[in-house]
């Protein structure tokens, strides 16, 4: 819609007067070829009739050249192209026809050859043509000029937010009308990098089951895009239509100056007041403002081709025309040697730019030279830009062979991606660092840069398919990994349900080996989805604790003994705490594993008071912090004494069975550890500040800490019973012997 705006805009403000003034124009130009040849003739027939008739008056030389003058065309000093047609008649295969056709042989050799020097010609003036495009849309604003010194970013590598970004602040900072370019390549690149985006996502939901009718997605990179464009385009229509007016009145007045410059020419009055008028318009000119693009070459044209009409008019006043030729041709020679100086200019986009100028002031600024030299400078000028159109050329081989370069490195690229694919990571872990992988290797795609323009297509749609073949692969296993969470939801759901309906039981002999078959159940279960997993277990856990408190509370109301031992663990409380270690670690250590001893020995207190046991950790662990014991060396003091009681008591099984609770504690330890260091995964883009990572993190710690104790107190125990097994055999033997 905004091209077309810009066309209507062109148009409109071209008007109908343009049109005929350039098919004036063009007419005149068919003639030029001949207008030296007339010319010759007319000074041959003059001379021989100069012999019969006499000289006429200065008056009647103006009378009669003056009309000669006028039928002849310019010489451009950018010669008119003449191409023959084609012959499209059909070949008649008969003797006439193929005599006529052999005799018709020269001149379509003549043509061909013909036809050979207008393609050089036209492929040597194609940076002219260049020039004047691009000169011409400069002159239809003078800000258009500044669309060349805004850097034409790499739009290839940047990500949809960053192109956003780049377009706001062209738009914020640069002239909307200059930087039309660089907002298409921009919105080039935006949307092909959306519409992968869009097609991940759309797999993405496929694959999770939705149907692909129902697809929606909000994005907010693109939404933005749409908000900045939208200004963009506001902006553009709006300068625009202010323009419209101006361009339209600008051109009216130009092609009425070339009406009076027109006028000029046989005028019955003094020479110096028509080189007055004439000066007056070429003034008026040169302030007559912008004018549509469209128009630009046509106009100048047919103003330069009436220019050169009035100087052949004025040439009965060789003076004035003739100063006129000498500082054109010199400002015009001046033009020439800084064309040619820019051979010398190492930044090419500089150099071509000021050629563009140079052009620019030539055909705006100086007028025409005598004919004698109009040929010769012209060429000395072209030949300039045709060097510097030569250096262009070579600069974009060399651009194709470092695009050659990019091909390469981009096609590494999709093998890479190609071969990611193949072996796609069959466990949530292996796959979140494929993914990494992934989204390294695409970056280096995009920071590869440009590629030759023919292949451009076909390289990126390869690119998509490989990255879109391990995406397809990545999301049918996270839709099966989805699939085997949800049904481990269920299972889990089923024993919270169990747990809660017999939470309240008071049936302890025969729901307790139920809750306890109910947590080793739940251990078995895998993975559950992560946005119910903690709600989840904090209802297990709930019920569970709830059961065996209840239980613990219940027996201990019926126990009297649990009350005198709360007294007896009171009176060690009070002396442990009266402790001081005194010079000797030794006899200190001594002391303190007597204390534990007699504390293990009073056995259980009340439910309701059995935080005195975690009192009297609390101390033991200051009074050991301050000896310099570790921790875990203090643990496994405290747990020393521990495997000495149950070695002591009657029943047999105690310290198997000690054994079997610390293996399925280490058990339970390994397990939470793999199920937080899955967790981690899930943060695997986020910071190592963020606070929930920390706490992940933290919680990992603490339980490898706990795993190395219980590690240790399993050692401690398996050392005990092969004691104790050694010492039942030497019994055994020894009674044997007796």
């Amino acid at each position: 819609m905004l091209e077309e705006k810009e066309e209507k805009l062109q148009t409109d403000a071209g008007g109908k007067n343009t049109s005929e003034t350039t098919e004036e124009v063009k007419a005149t130009e068919k003639t030029s070829g001949t207008a030296t040849e007339k010319k010759a003739v007319k000074k041959a027939k003059s001379k021989s009739a100069a012999t019969k008739e006499k000289k006429p008056t200065a008056k009647a030389e103006k009378k009669e050249k003056g009309p000669e003058k006028k039928e002849e065309a310019a010489i451009a000093e950018k010669p008119a192209k003449k191409v023959k047609p084609k012959s499209t008649a059909p070949k008649v295969e008969t003797p006439a026809a193929k005599a006529k056709e052999e005799e018709s042989e020269p001149e379509k050799k003549e043509e061909v050859a013909q036809e050979e020097k207008v393609a050089k010609k036209s492929e040597e003036e194609e940076v002219i043509d260049e020039i004047d495009e691009t000169n011409a849309e400069d002159a239809e604003d003078e800000e258009n000029h500044r669309r060349h010194h805004i850097p034409m970013q790499d739009y290839h590598s940047m990500s949809m937010e960053n192109l956003v970004g780049e377009l706001q602040r062209l738009i914020r900072t640069e002239k909307v009308q200059a930087i039309k370019n660089h907002v298409d390549a921009i919105k080039s690149e935006f949307e092909l990098k959306f519409q992968e985006f869009l097609e991940e996502k759309k797999e993405e939901f496929v694959s999770n089951g939705g149907n692909e009718i129902d697809f929606r997605y909000n994005s907010v990179a693109k939404r933005q895009f749409n908000e900045v464009y939208s200004d963009y385009r506001e902006k553009r229509n709006a300068y625009y239509r202010n323009l419209e007016h101006s361009l339209k009145s600008n051109l009216e007045k130009r092609l009425q100056i070339i009406e009076e410059l027109k006028a000029l020419v046989n005028v019955e009055e003094d020479i110096n007041t028509t080189y007055k008028n004439f000066k007056d318009l070429q003034e008026q000119w040169r302030h007559a403002g912008s004018i549509p693009r469209n128009q630009y070459n046509d106009v100048w044209r047919t103003y330069h081709h009436h220019v050169e009409i009035f100087y052949d008019f004025l040439h009965l006043n060789r003076e004035l025309r003739d100063l006129d030729f000498k500082y054109n041709l010199e400002e015009k020679e001046k033009l020439v040697k800084r064309a040619e100086a820019l051979a010398d200019e190492t930044d090419l986009n500089k150099a071509f730019r000021e050629l563009q100028t140079l052009h620019k002031i030539w055909k705006e600024d100086i007028g025409p030279v005598d004919k004698e030299h109009r040929e010769a400078i012209w060429e000395r000028f072209s030949n300039a830009t045709k060097a510097m159109h030569q250096r262009r050329q070579e600069h974009f081989k060399e651009l194709e062979k470092s695009f050659e370069g990019n091909l390469e490195k981009k096609n590494e690229i999709i093998e890479a991606i190609a071969a990611l694919s193949e072996n796609v990571a069959s466990d949530h872990k292996g796959l979140q660092k494929q993914i990494r992988e992934l989204e390294a290797l695409r970056s280096a795609f995009f920071a590869a840069g440009k590629v030759p323009q023919k292949v451009n297509e076909d390289t990126w749609n390869r690119f998509k398919g490989a990255v879109r073949g391990f995406n397809r692969k990545k999301n049918l296993f996270y839709k099966n990994l989805k699939k085997e969470q949800q049904i481990n939801l269920e299972k889990k759901r089923e024993l919270v349900k169990l747990a809660v309906s017999l939470k309240d039981s008071e049936e302890w002999n025969e729901v307790t080996p139920q809750m306890k078959k109910i947590q080793q159940d739940w251990k078995k279960i895998g993975h559950v989805p992560r946005k119910y997993s903690d709600k989840l277990w904090k209802e297990f856990k709930a019920a569970c604790n709830h059961y065996f408190d209840r239980m613990h509370a219940g027996k201990n109301k019926a126990s009297g003994q649990e009350t005198e031992n709360l007294e007896l663990k009171k009176a060690c409380l009070d002396k442990l705490q009266a402790f001081s270690p005194g010079k000797s670690r030794e006899d200190d250590l001594a002391t303190l594993k007597a204390m534990i001893a007699e504390w293990r020995a009073i056995g259980r207190v009340p439910f309701n008071k059995k935080s005195i046991n975690g009192k009297f950790n609390k101390i033991l662990d200051g009074i050991f912090k301050k000896m310099g014991i570790s921790q875990q060396e203090s643990e496994l003091l405290k747990y020393g004494n521990k495997l000495k009681q149950l070695a002591s008591t009657e029943d047999d099984y105690a310290l198997q069975k000690e054994r079997s609770f610390i293996k399925r504690k280490i058990d339970e330890g390994k397990s939470e550890i793999n199920q937080l260091e899955n967790n981690l995964q899930f943060f695997s883009n986020a910071s190592e500040d963020n606070p929930l990572v920390k706490e992940v993190v933290d919680k990992i710690n603490r339980q490898k800490e706990a795993l190395k104790t219980w590690k240790a107190k399993l050692k401690k125990i398996n050392i005990l019973q092969h004691t104790l097994l050694k010492e039942e055999e030497e019994s055994s033997e020894t009674e044997t012997e007796t």
